[in-house]
């Protein structure tokens, strides 16, 4: 597939959300779909293992995770899942090359020290990997800093800011220039609502940098 350009005319196209299973993240449904049966997966920042028991009960993988929170391990451990404690920003270099099929980041990229460095990690243990976050783009955060001068409070960014544990926003435009930047190629993308549903209308990259409150990217080496 060709590189995602942020400057062509190239559309993402949003594909129709699958049939929902009660008190599952819609977002991770989508994460779902773009994992082939049977991988090898690991989870970073995995939290309580809810996507990575998703994965293994509808997607038969071989799943891993690592989570910084000692009460995550708990709880993902507690779901007989594989999964230590650690520091993406630190403890993903302890990984060898192509040790796993996918690597998933979900909603964690603005949480880390250095963002660039750990999708650079990713896809080097990962022959895929695979990135969820908020869009710091949306119209309605960019309201509130045009008219009100604050930093933003919404439903998917709701922490205030001296208290927030996200310290590198970005927008969907920063995450394609910085998947440019590191040679990646972009195979799939979905822009979500707050709630995880696909954005259903066939619009360029651009229009979902204004309305996608959330986005999903699905990356591979070159």
């Amino acid at each position: 597939m060709n590189r995602f350009r942020p400057r062509d005319t190239r559309t993402m196209t949003a594909q129709r959300s699958p049939a929902s299973t009660p008190g599952t993240r819609l977002d991770f449904l989508q994460i779902r779909d773009m994992v082939i049966p049977g991988a090898r997966v690991l989870d970073v920042g995995c939290g309580d293992g809810e996507l990575l028991s998703l994965l293994e009960a509808t997607r038969n993988v071989d799943g891993r995770g690592i989570e910084i929170s000692q009460l995550g391990v708990n709880a993902a451990v507690g779901r007989g899942l594989a999964v230590i404690q650690g520091d993406a920003d630190s403890d993903l270099s302890d990984y060898p090359d192509d040790s796993f099929d996918y690597v998933i980041l979900s909603q964690t990229l603005q949480a880390t020290r250095n963002p660039r460095q750990v999708v650079e990690d990713m896809l080097r243990i990962g022959r895929r990997a695979i990135v969820s976050f908020p869009n710091f783009g949306h119209w309605r955060i960019r309201g509130q800093i045009m008219f009100r001068g604050r930093m933003p409070v919404t439903d998917n960014l709701p922490y205030a800011w001296y208290d927030t544990p996200n310290i590198h926003f970005c927008s969907i435009r920063d995450f394609v220039e910085m998947a440019r930047g590191l040679d990646a190629v972009i195979e799939r993308a979905e822009a979500l609502t707050l709630s995880g549903q696909p954005v259903q209308v066939r619009a360029p990259w651009w229009f979902w940098n204004l309305f996608g409150e959330q986005a999903v990217f699905l990356l591979r080496r070159r």
